[in-house]
């Protein structure tokens, strides 16, 4: 039996265990460090292992998998109580409302038949509704849905724009008004959005771990402001000291705001469609109900804002 194999054994004997998927993302690598803090074993889906191992403690066990491939995923789910969903295609997925349906399904299916008791899921705000609501946005609720048809307990959050070093978001705001201090401003920049610090979505995706058996749910997170995502780059410059003009035009299209993207940040002009794209579409929070469930209590935009800048400035 190898070192991995026994590793494998072990955890399945210790009772509960954690399974996290995305753990390279932005979110998860971010929530596996503090899953390790728990008291109880964690393991991880990587489709490369290799650079996964070397990130996470001793304990925790990586299992080579891929979301859109239903036959890898039988051994990651086995002897799994608990599942965090946090992958998105957006970015590696020409098609990716197709493929985060499949990989919905796969992953569903996988659970149901591995008995999970329950899969945390990071999903985006949006009325539901909006005949316009995005594609990047639709397929975000469409996950929700597809996860909750295997009646396993599924805890869905939903949020807007996360503030925090690394995330696209933050990265977009930081790129755009660092290079450019006059910016010609599309229409989506005035949109209502509701952001939330990283520190408070890792908090709820922690604090969910906590909930007794039940039905599915789902929780719209936020902080108390809602502001526009002119206001978040305001205030970003503000922060840094920075002097910007924003001159709105009613002209620039999601399409050219794009390629503009493309240009001046490190996203490609392909995502920065998607992102645009969701931006156009109020983002807030119209159900309260997580606050009285959970005891996390969201810092307001301009301390998430200050957390981010600390982080980028530790970070070098």
């Amino acid at each position: 039996m190898t070192g991995s194999d026994m590793q494998a054994a072990d955890l399945e004997s210790e009772g509960p265990l954690l399974l996290l998927m995305g753990a390279t993302g932005y979110v998860g690598s971010r929530l596996f460090p503090l899953l390790e803090q728990r008291d109880v074993p964690v393991r991880c889906l990587a489709r490369n292992p290799a650079t996964l191992r070397s990130r996470v403690a001793e304990r925790t066990e990586v299992v080579e998998g891929d979301v859109l491939d239903r036959g890898s995923l039988d051994r990651a789910f086995s002897g799994v109580t608990t599942a965090y969903y946090l992958v998105h295609l957006m970015g590696s997925s020409a098609n990716f409302e197709r493929d985060d349906r499949e990989a919905a399904e796969n992953v569903a299916a996988a659970a149901k038949q591995a008995g999970i008791q329950r899969i945390v899921y990071l999903g985006g705000l949006g009325e539901e509704a909006d005949p316009k609501l995005s594609p990047h946005l639709r397929s975000r609720h469409e996950v929700g849905k597809v996860l909750r048809t295997s009646d396993i307990q599924i805890i869905e959050f939903r949020a807007s724009v996360v503030i925090g070093n690394g995330s696209l978001s933050f990265d977009l705001i930081q790129s755009l008004t660092n290079r450019l201090p006059v910016m010609i401003c599309p229409r989506w920049l005035a949109t209502p959005t509701q952001p939330i610090a990283i520190s408070d979505v890792l908090a709820y995706l922690l604090a969910a771990l906590d909930l007794p058996p039940g039905e599915s749910q789902v929780y719209e997170i936020g902080s108390s402001d809602v502001v526009t995502y002119g206001q978040l780059i305001q205030e970003y410059a503000r922060q840094r000291g920075l002097r910007r003009w924003l001159i709105s035009v009613p002209v620039l299209t999601p399409y050219l705001s794009s390629l503009w993207l493309g240009l001046v940040t490190p996203a490609t002009a392909e995502i920065g469609r998607h992102l645009i794209e969701g931006l156009r579409n109020p983002t807030i929070v119209r159900y309260q109900r997580a606050l009285e469930v959970f005891p996390v209590r969201p810092v307001g935009m301009k301390e998430a804002m200050r957390q981010a800048l600390e982080d980028a400035e530790r970070a070098g």
